[in-house]
């Protein structure tokens, strides 16, 4: 996965629409962050308690690296920049991640399920709100989604019928992914979800 060149968005953009694309890349940028301390916190525990899962988690970190990496670079040339709530998103991501691990491999996979379900339709969001509006961010979503896609398959396959505290579990982390992405852009998640039903 290549990074993106360093291009000037859609001149005919709106400034609207120009703060949403800078928050989007934000955002991104955060969550990837954030997918990259899970996963290392998962990983610490897997190589101590679950070493036949710690291949797969380390592939996953990988592809949440080059993610971080794109999202990092497309910010200049969009006037975006870290997310205030980066640190959140750091500290955030270790604790889920070390908890879920302690919980055995059906809480990491619950965690990675509950995570990637979440971020997959919030980069529906943007694809679909890009499309027009930046073709590069557009086409570099749209490849880092089928990655993302895979890790939540990969999840799912595993998954056994989930047990009640298992289900909860998806939930609370399903809603916090949510309640992080909306506080990153400032609501713009929502808007752009509801702008997009009604078009």
């Amino acid at each position: 996965m290549r990074l993106m060149p360093q291009v000037r968005s859609h001149p005919l953009l709106t400034a609207r629409e120009a703060r949403t694309v800078a928050r989007i890349v934000r955002v991104n940028h955060a969550g990837e962050f954030g997918a990259i301390r899970i996963y290392r916190a998962q990983i610490w525990v897997a190589r101590r308690l679950f070493p036949d899962i710690a291949a797969d988690l380390d592939e996953m970190l990988q592809h949440e690296i080059r993610h971080c990496a794109v999202f990092s670079a497309a910010m200049p040339a969009r006037n975006s920049r870290p997310c205030r709530l980066i640190g959140l998103w750091s500290t955030g991501g270790a604790i889920l991640g070390f908890v879920t691990a302690l919980l055995g491999r059906q809480g990491i996979w619950t965690c990675t399920a509950a995570v990637e379900a979440a971020v997959h339709r919030h980069l529906d969001d943007q694809i679909s709100f890009l499309v027009n509006r930046d073709r590069e961010l557009h086409d570099a979503i749209r490849d880092i989604r089928v990655e993302e896609l895979s890790h939540l398959n990969h999840a799912e396959a595993r998954l056994a019928v989930p047990a009640l505290h298992h289900r909860g579990l998806r939930g609370l982390v399903s809603f916090l992914t949510d309640l992080m992405i909306w506080l990153s852009t400032w609501g713009d998640s929502t808007r752009m979800a509801r702008d997009l039903r009604r078009s």
